[in-house]
């Protein structure tokens, strides 16, 4: 279309120039309460000013919210809101901006507490924002110069049921900057969102009035209810806000206004925003904004035809069903055109009733009609060849819109289609380990084999391992793809552990899936069983010395040789352990000697008196083989101190020491053995009075008496662990 700036009507200008010298210029704007944390909200005034014509003096540094109680108007209290931000709202296209029309948004912004001991009543309450005036030449409303504006939203009790009750009002409506052209459709998403989640119900409304006036256009606070309303002129009403075909009109669930103005001038509207929770209505937002309609250039319509395939004829709608089969084009040609000049075209497309898969454009936007440039664009719209309809109609509509002010102008012709798909067959999977089947292994042996997987359609494919019975990775085997593509390989590895169980045979399943349009097709799995050969005789365990009791007396060593041996060849180990000490402390050595098939081990034993105090020590050889099922072999041996034999202990006791060398000397010839524990300590003779006369530790001593009178004397051997007494008589 034509980018010239037409001039508008001479006396509508005057019109809006006389009005604006005179008035604030508020253009709208709406209340949103957001919770923070605790009991702590912040709430917000968006403010909409003429950026254009508006008065300085309606720029407020700061504006002051009051809270009230719903059903009984108590003031609960007020809030100072400080300016925070002033901003320009963009136009839907920048292109159409027009030198007589901008809106600045003034945001307001604090925080406030709601504690839940002051706000739990049940019938919730609202917060109001007063501020005169409206523009002198809205031409919807009488005397809009007198008539103020109150910015209100209703808010739940902060507590429910005994439990904090969480909400934030809806909040970010898309400011307004657009304006709209007589006879020429008007439509802008005007709907909000909701932090909650909460479901958002949009209807019209009349906008408040209030307590605000010429003469007091900023009250100090907010009065409560009921606030007064603007009145409509003759012949308009709430549902009937800005006259047209259709007149104004909201959608409930979106917010999307439309409008066809039939009356050029500045109208006001009011939206109201209803938020429900589960079922239950909890707040209410309500928005004033105003809307410009204007004579505009002339926009013509622009045009899309789609041509059937093959042929050059074009679809029809709601007559023609396009049929999408194997082995045709499933490729639509679009031709675009618009018959103003310079036009800039967007091409789309909107599914209906499908989601996926979607086609591909290869031309979605361009100029006609300026020089260098074509009347008529051309562009291919292609369906993929996996589109599979199932006997459903879909319908696609396809879209051309142009650059034209306020809006842009479309053109759509909905397709109706039905889809199959291109013919597909499943991938292949094979594999290198045949053919003798079952694989037959050994334990420790290393099993790898390729697998490739293959897709006649030349789809991706994607190779899978899996084990009957078991998982592959808890016996160690891995399969790694090496390669992406309609065709692929991998590598299976598996070094045969010894089976946790008794288990043997391992049947793994190998297989191809393959992804189109979506859907995936898997090849019949391939089994490879595997087959794991395990036979184990039991080693042999011989010694050189076929005792069960090995007695010695201290310092009698005893030796003994062992031999191992295994007709499998696994690795044998042999060692041998004392229960209850070890074979040093008991004076025991073994050396032994491992290998494959064949073990020996040098068994030593010098009996000491670590042996000798205990009542029982065994000593335990044990053959290990390194297999899956060992059968260990075991030899114990029971070994003993030999006591010495002790003689009968009777000393004589008289002797004669009268050098007539006969019984001159007393002795003790026959003393018993020392033994470990049991050692002479002490030989001492006494006086009938008590008096030590005589004492040694020496077995082998001779007394002479001393030079001591004939007579008897006691004698007290002392061992380590035993005494004897006697007497010991010296004969004259």
């Amino acid at each position: 279309m034509s980018r010239i700036l037409h001039v508008i009507f001479l006396p509508l200008l005057l019109l809006l120039l006389s009005g604006r010298a005179q008035a604030t210029h508020i253009v709208g704007g709406e209340l949103d309460l957001q919770y923070q944390s605790g009991s702590r909200y912040q709430i917000n005034l968006n403010l909409y000013f003429d950026a254009i014509y508006g008065n300085p003096g309606a720029l407020d540094n700061s504006l002051v919210v009051s809270i009230f109680e719903k059903g009984t108007n108590r003031r609960m209290q007020n809030l100072t809101l400080p300016l925070v931000t002033n901003t320009t709202v963009a136009y839907s296209d920048i292109a159409c901006t027009r030198p007589i029309l901008g809106t600045r948004r003034i945001a307001y912004s604090g925080q406030i507490d709601l504690p839940a001991s002051q706000y739990a009543n049940p019938a919730g309450y609202y917060a109001a924002v007063e501020r005169c005036c409206r523009n002198n030449n809205i031409r919807n409303i009488r005397n809009p110069g007198d008539a103020g504006q109150t910015y209100y939203l209703e808010f739940p009790a902060v507590v429910r049921d005994g439990k904090p009750f969480i909400n934030s009002t809806p909040r970010v409506f898309p400011p307004l900057s657009d304006y709209a052209c007589r006879g020429e459709l008007f439509y802008f998403d005007f709907g909000g969102k909701d932090t909650d989640g909460d479901s958002l119900v949009y209807e019209l409304s009349t906008p408040l009035n209030g307590h605000s006036s010429t003469n007091v256009p900023k009250p100090a606070e907010a009065a409560p209810q009921p606030y007064s309303l603007v009145q409509w002129t003759p012949g308009l009403n709430v549902l009937n806000q800005i006259p047209g075909t259709p007149s104004l009109t909201v959608d409930g669930r979106t917010g999307r206004l439309q409008v066809r103005p039939s009356q050029l001038g500045l109208f006001v509207f009011g939206v109201k925003c209803s938020e429900y929770r589960k079922g239950q209505k909890i707040s209410e937002v309500r928005r004033d904004f105003q809307l410009l309609v204007e004579d505009c250039p002339q926009n013509a319509k622009p045009k899309v035809n789609v041509q059937l395939p093959g042929t050059n004829k074009f679809y029809e709608s709601g007559k023609d069903v396009l049929r999408l089969e194997p082995g045709q084009s499933r490729c639509l040609k679009l031709r675009f055109t618009d018959p103003d000049p310079n036009s800039k075209l967007t091409l789309s497309y909107n599914p209906v009733n499908f989601s996926a898969p979607l086609p591909a454009i290869s031309i979605t936007q361009g100029v006609v009609r300026t020089p260098g440039s074509p009347d008529t664009l051309v562009s291919q719209l292609c369906f993929p060849n996996c589109l599979d309809t199932k006997g459903k109609v879909y319908l696609l509509d396809v879209i051309v819109a142009d650059n034209g002010c306020s809006l842009p102008k479309r053109d759509t012709v909905r397709v109706a289609f039905m889809g199959v798909p291109d013919p597909n067959s499943p991938p292949l999977v094979a594999t290198t380990a045949g053919p003798g089947l079952p694989l037959r292994v050994r334990i420790g042996d290393l099993v790898t084999f390729q697998v490739t997987g293959r897709d006649p359609d030349a789809d991706p494919v994607t190779l899978s391992m899996t084990g009957r019975g078991f998982t592959p990775a808890s016996v160690g085997a891995t399969l790694v793809q090496n390669s992406t593509g309609g065709q692929v390989s991998g590598t299976f590895t598996w070094r045969v552990p010894c089976p946790p169980t008794d288990k043997f045979f391992y049947e793994f399943d190998f297989g191809a899936a393959a992804t189109t349009c979506s859907e995936a097709q898997a090849a019949a799995p391939l089994l490879v069983p595997i087959q794991i050969d395990y036979t184990n005789a039991p080693p042999t365990l011989t010694t050189s010395d076929d005792v069960t009791v090995v007695r010695r007396q201290l310092g009698e060593s005893f030796t003994m040789s062992l031999e191992g041996l295994d007709t499998d060849q696994d690795m044998l180990t042999m060692t041998a352990s004392v229960a209850g000490m070890d074979l040093a402390a008991a004076g025991m050595r073994f050396t032994p000697q491992n290998g494959p098939g064949r073990a020996t081990g040098l068994f030593e034993w010098i009996p000491n008196c670590e042996v000798a105090a205990r009542d029982q020590t065994e000593v335990t050889f044990r053959l290990q083989e390194t297999t899956c099922k060992p059968v260990p072999k075991t030899h114990t041996l029971r070994f003993e101190v030999e006591r010495p034999v002790a003689p009968d202990f009777l000393p004589a006791n008289i002797f004669t020491p009268n050098n007539d060398k006969v019984h001159d000397f007393f002795e003790l010839p026959n003393l018993p053995p020392d033994f470990c524990d049991s050692r002479l300590a002490d030989i001492k003779i006494f006086s009938r009075w008590g008096n030590l006369v005589y004492r040694t530790t020496n077995r082998t001593f001779k007394w002479d008496g001393g030079g001591l009178p004939a007579g008897v004397y006691f004698l007290l051997i002392e061992y380590t662990d035993k005494t004897y007494k006697g007497t010991v008589t010296i004969a004259p």
